[in-house]
């Protein structure tokens, strides 16, 4: 079976990272119930599971996306968003695999085995199945794993990396009793393993730097998945997958995925036209209420470890490098306010999400978000002990104003709203927000990424691995952004981090982890909102698909009932 995981706390595009769940989910039963999910829920998700042989063979299935992918490659920092990760999951190798519970195996169709050998030094081996090839014909080896972990590593700043996280504990990769077995030694322990290699690359990919960073613009050149790249149209903004005849797992039921790049308010629309066949809703009462209303559409639901959040930019030479100066806005920003406001005809009790690592429902979570607790009082004497002096209606300090650029996607309702409330809460305290709004297809790519913004709104889609996922985010390296946009951290959350991921004791793990969390307030990196699970409205007639919660996907499970 090949699945494709929910990201490990990969980027997702921002109509993705608002939808919250607004009924309990169960074993996979749909409805259109409005309670909310308890904690109880994590572990659970709500995909109307149909055996495959009772689906029809073959069919389109319309998938929307946000925008269309600027690189294929998911590891290069452009390729981090979950509309890519959307579309190559059904394409590359995916040797770990999630259940409902979270908790990953190894993907038969590309491992017959994956265990720790040693611990000390920690090894783990990989048996790779002697079917799995790419789709030129060549096999998959250890070379492939080897290449991936020196192109991640964070070695040769030439690989324009997302994330080096796991692969730069590595010491070595080597060729085990034969090329199908690959031998994994860690310099330092890494409890989340098995969060590495997934999605695999091939070696062709992974040894040049020139090929890493541009050969999967636009293209697709080589893959070993249930799906095939046949065609991207740039100006009907499609990406169109196509069964691999040559694929040696389950045949896929559906003929083909269309991925169709469509602006988040104009989705409910083409739902409705039957144009795609799912939406993921967000805190929109509008898409909802029309997605109950819609004939032959079912709502989907499960908690999810996701969540929005507004991230600052403290960058040298930003107007907010200051650290104290951060935290003094966050102290103006509502963020109570903002969760009733965009999800609270939805979720009765909805309330603001207080923890970096963990969020609500999983083992670890609490509250350390006291330094930031909305206090406009302090804030404005903060501002004022900094030197930000009200004049007029805009504080200014050595005769600049105090004004800071909320960087937001067009067409994105959910960060629009966010950012009014934002503009107005700040506005009490003599903090200007000029909200400026660029093209989705632009957002990360020309600005997020490159760090042409103050403060932004999007979503992080969380992991089955929400300490050692995290590093890339909150961790920074001198000269490395990788996805760590705001490029603020210091050294302390460095070394917690380090000793979390090597930390085997779980208990002990979730102690470093919420040292973690605090150290990450202090700063004023990022101001969470809200927690976001997950709500599908899809045809009634999917099967296999929806609310995936914790879970990954089944490429070759989505079809269509007979």
């Amino acid at each position: 079976m090949v699945r494709a995981p929910r990201r490990w706390l990969a980027l997702a595009a921002p109509v993705l990272a608002a939808s919250l769940v607004l009924s309990a989910c169960g074993g996979g039963e749909s409805g259109n119930n409005q309670s909310a999910p308890k904690a109880e829920d994590v572990g659970k998700n709500d995909i109307n599971p149909v055996d495959p042989a009772q689906l029809k063979d073959g069919g389109d299935f319309h998938w929307p996306l946000t925008g269309m992918p600027p690189n294929f490659n998911y590891h290069h920092l452009d390729g981090g968003e979950l509309d890519n990760w959307e579309v190559m999951a059904a394409l590359m190798p995916t040797p770990m695999d999630a259940g409902a519970d979270g908790v990953a195996q190894p993907d038969p169709d590309y491992l017959t085995s994956a265990e720790v050998t040693s611990t000390d030094p920690q090894v783990i081996t990989y048996k790779i199945n002697p079917k799995a090839k790419w789709s030129d014909g060549t096999p998959i080896t250890w070379e492939d794993f080897q290449a991936q972990w020196q192109a991640l590593n964070g070695t040769n700043p030439a690989f324009v990396v997302s994330s080096t996280t796991g692969y730069e504990d590595i010491e070595k990769v080597e060729k085990g009793a034969d090329d199908l077995e690959v031998k994994v030694t860690f310099k330092n322990k890494f409890s989340d393993w098995k969060s590495l290699f997934t999605p695999l690359y091939p070696k062709s990919t992974n040894t040049d730097p020139e090929v890493f960073n541009k050969g999967w613009v636009e293209q697709v050149p080589v893959s070993a998945g249930p799906f095939k790249f046949e065609s991207i149209d740039k100006t009907a903004k499609t990406i169109t997958l196509v069964r691999d005849e040559n694929w040696w797992g389950a045949k896929p039921k559906l003929d083909r995925i269309i991925y169709r790049a469509i602006p988040v308010d104009a989705a409910a629309d083409a739902l409705a036209n039957g144009e795609i066949d799912f939406l993921d809703v967000g805190p929109s009462l509008n898409d909802f209420t029309r997605a109950q209303s819609m004939q032959g559409i079912v709502l989907r639901q499960a908690m999810a470890p996701n969540f929005r959040h507004i991230t600052f930019n403290g960058a040298k030479g930003s107007i907010l490098e200051d650290e104290q100066l951060r935290i003094a806005i966050q102290k103006g920003i509502n963020r109570e306010v903002i969760a009733k406001a965009m999800i609270g005809q939805l979720i009765p009790d909805a309330k603001p999400l207080n923890n970096h690592i963990f969020v609500e429902g999983l083992k670890g979570y609490q509250d350390n978000a006291q330094i930031v607790a909305y206090n406009p009082e302090e804030a404005k004497k903060m501002l004022d002990d900094l030197g930000w002096k009200l004049e007029g209606d805009v504080r200014k300090k050595d005769g600049k104003e105090l004004v800071i650029r909320d960087v937001i996607p067009t067409q994105v309702a959910t960060s629009a709203q966010e950012a009014k409330q934002v503009q107005q809460q700040l506005a009490e305290i003599g903090v200007k927000v000029e909200i400026v709004t660029v093209p989705s297809d632009d957002f990360f790519e020309k600005h997020v990424n490159v760090g042409d913004f103050d403060i932004t709104h999007f979503s992080w889609i969380g992991t089955p691995y929400p300490v050692s996922s995290k590093g890339s985010i909150y961790g920074l390296t001198e000269g490395e952004t990788k996805q760590n946009f705001g490029r603020i951290s210091n050294e302390r959350i460095n070394e917690l981090f380090a000793q979390a991921r090597a930390e085997l004791d779980e208990d002990k793990k979730i102690e470093l982890a919420n040292e973690i969390d605090k150290e990450i307030w202090k700063t004023g990196h990022s101001l969470l909102l809200y927690q976001r699970p997950n709500i599908i409205a899809v045809k009634e007639n999917v099967a296999n698909f929806g609310a995936f919660g914790f879970a990954d996907t089944d490429y070759t499970k989505i079809g269509f009932i007979k």
